[in-house]
């Protein structure tokens, strides 16, 4: 499923990857992209990514799939920190606000944005078998037909994120 299908993994720089983005493209790259680009869009604003920021968004790309707060929190605490789950959601709501991660409400989790720093909806496909999770890349007749529903409705719409739940291609294949 490449860009061919308008898919694309979670990914900094995925263009022409397939949907099973641990087995198929390098993961420590990605990690490394998404913490560099991370860097410079905080840094361009003045946001200071602190260690604790650095961390959290490191160990959320270090997954494909979405991550929660005490999953983080877990895996914080066998690595010897201790910080409380307030520390966390405001650590969570800082990368939010600054676009370097998405939050997925029906899953209650984070997972890394593909394009921080940019303003968008986010399309994304979760696989109920696997749980890898990936945003759609190629939106513009989702997005155009979203906005004409919401503009025959009267609706101001602030904020989209859509989360389609099914089967990725390899687990219906297994």
């Amino acid at each position: 499923m490449g860009t061919r299908t308008g898919i694309q993994a979670i990914t900094p720089a995925s263009a022409g990857q397939t949907s099973r983005p641990a087995l198929t493209h390098d993961h420590s790259q990605c990690i490394r992209t998404a913490l560099s680009q991370a860097e410079a869009l905080c840094a361009a604003s003045g946001a200071r990514l602190t260690p604790l920021r650095h961390r959290v968004l490191e160990l959320i790309w270090a997954s494909h799939k979405p991550l929660g707060a005490y999953d983080l929190l877990d895996q914080l605490a066998r690595e010897g920190h201790k910080p409380a789950p307030p520390t966390i959601y405001r650590t969570l709501d800082f990368l939010l606000e600054h676009r370097l991660i998405h939050r997925l409400t029906s899953l209650n989790a984070f997972l890394g944005c593909s394009h921080p720093g940019d303003v968008h909806a986010g399309y994304f496909l979760i696989c109920q078998s696997c749980g890898n999770t990936e945003e759609m890349a190629d939106t513009r007749g989702l997005q155009q037909a979203i906005r004409q529903a919401t503009d025959a409705a009267g609706f101001a719409m602030q904020h989209g994120t859509l989360e389609i739940s099914g089967l990725c291609q390899q687990c219906r294949d297994d």
